[in-house]
């Protein structure tokens, strides 16, 4: 073995042990969920965080997740390269973003473990930077057509068409492409609308307006707390709105440390996302949320959370804090919850409007969290309930490994859910059993 991986076995072991240790002091699951969340104090890690992550082991022949009871899930697509975001075309096509975080140089011995427990897990390695389309002719569920619609991309991950042009969220921007309706592909250069500072987060989700004439783009923070100060983190943590007609661009709210998935409630025409939020000080403490998110809105990262709850690991601006939105609802500590689209009652049987979640699952606390697609029900424009499963069955009972890890969600061209997994290589598909 090299010397690199002995010290990252070395490290992770000095992590296992401080985990061990917290589980002996009483340190257990409190989970915080929904509109009033119970949220733990804060309870520093020290320097050793946490760091608990199972091994990527994929699906077996005949494997699948489990679909909620009246429910059926199966396999739309296979043997992809790690796919991360779904986009679904007028005209059914449906295409895939296959990309992944690429290893940084680590700044700390806590980055250098963090690194070595991600690749293990298949959540860090070489970027397939390619858009893939999928067709299922023939409407038996499975895609049968496969092709690279698109290749040379810089991580994509975000997409959307609107009229004849298409736009892909790289890592370092937002590109405009010409596209032709039923296309097997797009070869043609692109146009740079917006450039963003890559690393870190670097996950580019990109969502239009109804209209066609705005389209926006969340971007995630370099750090957990701004560590490295806010100078690097200008222009982060944010969502940003795009004028599609003005052709300039704005942040249209901030302080959201890691904004992945975007959706419309349809409803109230109101922008709702899902935020990942910092680490290192407790296993529900804080969650990642799922909010409703407002025009010049500033939501804490990193002076605060959940409202005005100051984290007194970080220079304090009082103004800021004081301006801090809470957010709408509590989704779990560290359930990474990456995927998010609206799905309209009828989509699945049983279940009413609301909002469809794919939570990649927690890398970061004594008990794994996540690991499974979660539904929020909606009423009058807002969440209206406790969370109900949708798929779950990714991760193994004792934790050890995850056969896979949910991430895009998005609605089929056949009153189904697609959902992305970017362990098990698969495009899943739900619908009613």
């Amino acid at each position: 073995m090299s010397m690199s991986g002995i010290f990252a076995r070395v490290v992770a072991g000095i992590g296992a042990g401080a985990l061990a240790w917290r589980k002996m002091q009483g340190e257990q699951p409190n989970p915080a969920w929904g509109s009033a969340p119970r949220i733990p104090a804060a309870k520093s890690q020290g320097a050793i965080p946490t760091l608990k992550m199972p091994t990527a082991r994929g699906w077996n022949k005949g494997e699948k997740p489990t679909a909620a009871p009246g429910l059926k899930v199966n396999a739309f697509a296979t043997d992809l390269d790690h796919p991360r975001w779904i986009n679904v075309l007028p005209n059914g096509d449906v295409l895939i973003a296959e990309s992944t975080q690429i290893a940084g140089t680590p700044r700390t011995v806590f980055h250098y473990a963090m690194q070595a427990t991600m690749r293990r897990a298949a959540a860090l390695g070489i970027s397939a930077n390619r858009i893939t389309l999928l067709r299922d002719r023939d409407g038996d569920g499975v895609a049968e057509t496969r092709g690279a619609f698109m290749e040379g991309l810089s991580q994509p991950f975000g997409m959307a068409l609107i009229g004849d042009t298409f736009y892909v969220g790289n890592t370092d921007g937002v590109v405009a492409f010409p596209y032709v309706a039923g296309a097997d592909g797009i070869t043609a250069p692109g146009r740079t609308l917006v450039t963003f500072k890559p690393a870190g987060h670097w996950t580019r989700s990109l969502l239009p307006n109804a209209d066609g004439t705005k389209l926006y783009a969340g971007v995630g923070s370099l750090s957990n707390i701004a560590e490295m100060g806010m100078e690097v983190e200008e222009g982060r943590a944010a969502i940003y709105e795009l004028d599609l007609v003005a052709g300039t661009s704005r942040i249209f709210a901030g302080g959201l440390r890691n904004p992945v998935g975007l959706a419309w409630e349809p409803n109230s025409n109101v922008l709702w996302t899902v935020v990942n939020e910092r680490d290192g000080i407790g296993d529900e403490t804080p969650p990642d949320y799922l909010t409703s998110v407002r025009d010049g809105g500033f939501y804490g990262w990193p002076y605060c959370y959940w409202g005005q709850t100051v984290d007194d690991r970080v220079p304090q601006d009082p103004a800021m804090v004081a301006s801090a939105i809470r957010p709408d609802y509590a989704l779990g500590g560290h359930t990474a919850s990456l995927g998010l689209c609206w799905m309209p009652s009828g989509t699945l049987p049983g279940f009413p409007d609301g909002m469809a979640i794919g939570q990649h699952g927690s890398w970061n606390r004594s008990t794994l969290s996540g690991y499974k697609v979660v539904f929020v029900p909606f009423e009058q424009g807002r969440p209206s309930g406790p969370p109900r499963d949708i798929l779950s069955g990714f991760l193994a009972p004792d934790e050890k490994f995850s056969y896979g890890r949910p991430v895009g969600v998005a609605l089929g061209p056949d009153r189904s859910l697609l959902v992305a997994d970017d362990v098990g290589n698969v495009i899943w598909r739900v619908t009613g059993a």
